[in-house]
């Protein structure tokens, strides 16, 4: 499995930059529906690496704004609510 990782991974981070350039924020479900045709499997590797990918950047936006305050003497942003789902 590990080619299937690798090979999922790249295309969950093109999709990324597709959906930051065509400013398609849900181009990522779109391609799932596709995968989902080919390949149950490979559409749930695809959903894994693209909510990894999606929280990783919003956990590095919120680091970047957290050190900008702290840099300049502003207010640190808010910390996230807890969501209380289990994710």
């Amino acid at each position: 499995m590990p080619m299937i990782d690798e090979v999922i991974d790249q295309l969950a981070r093109d999709v990324l930059a597709a959906m930051d350039e065509t400013g398609d924020d849900r181009l990522h479900d779109k391609i799932a529906k596709v995968l989902l045709d080919a390949s149950p499997t490979t559409q749930e590797v695809f959903i894994k690496a693209i909510r990894a990918l999606l929280a990783e950047r919003r956990a590095r936006e919120y680091l970047d704004r957290t050190l900008t305050a702290s840099r300049t003497g502003g207010k640190a942003p808010d910390a996230p609510r807890s969501s209380d789902t289990g994710h």
